[in-house]
């Protein structure tokens, strides 16, 4: 469950909520739409927040499920995991940032309003670098899980060959955005494996959880 809470926040978050509104390339523009819909905007942040925690207790979750098979690796699948967890935690200080700027009084009554709309640009700017931080401590993680998975017997070594491509995508996705960010928005497609390959094992889960309770 806490991973379909993951799967759902997060892409609400960023697709539904977040993204529309925001255009890299229009600090204006941008400014405008945060500003029209305010409520959605922070919205997002609770929903990223909420996805953190839920993050975060997954991790330890599956440190549980894999301790049997390699101890020392599911410590340490679970150890970047809460890594990605904090950084996509505090990250979410960039978004508020912006948000205070918008429509703070005091605070940026010295600055001209094209000043506000470019720094509160560039604190989503920053948020968006920052989540590709914490997905570089995620991909490694998924390099990880996928290798328990493959170990595990418990599981169909697919899903450990899937968990272990989306990490490889991420590594890719987050070396692009910082080193070669003119190449991102090519790369971006392959990000729909990362989503097929961690649904289907949230999915495994849900279902193993069913007849492990049936069983009972």
């Amino acid at each position: 469950m806490l991973y379909l809470i993951i799967i759902v926040c997060g892409i609400s978050a960023e697709i539904m909520l977040r993204g529309p509104v925001i255009d890299l390339m229009d600090a204006s523009d941008t400014a405008e739409a945060i500003l029209a819909s305010l409520g959605r905007f922070r919205l997002s942040i609770a929903f990223d927040l909420i996805m953190a925690l839920a993050d975060a207790g997954l991790a330890v979750l599956l440190f549980v499920l894999f301790r049997p098979v390699a101890p020392a690796l599911a410590l340490a699948a679970m150890v970047f995991r809460l890594v990605q967890s904090v950084i996509i935690g505090a990250n979410l200080m960039n978004l508020q940032a912006a948000v205070l700027l918008l429509t703070g009084s005091q605070e940026t009554a010295a600055l001209a309003s094209d000043q506000v709309d470019a720094m509160s640009l560039l604190f989503l700017n920053l948020h968006g670098h920052g989540y590709d931080l914490g997905l570089v401590f995620f991909g490694i993680n998924s390099l990880m899980t996928g290798a328990l998975i493959w170990r595990a017997g418990f599981i169909h070594k697919a899903f450990g060959v899937g968990v272990a491509l989306a990490g490889m995508v991420y590594l890719i996705g987050s070396a692009l955005r910082f080193f070669a960010p003119e190449l991102s928005a090519m790369f971006a497609p392959a990000y729909g494996l990362t989503m097929i390959a961690e649904t289907a094992f949230c999915l495994w889960l849900l279902s193993a959880r069913k007849i492990a309770r049936n069983r009972g």
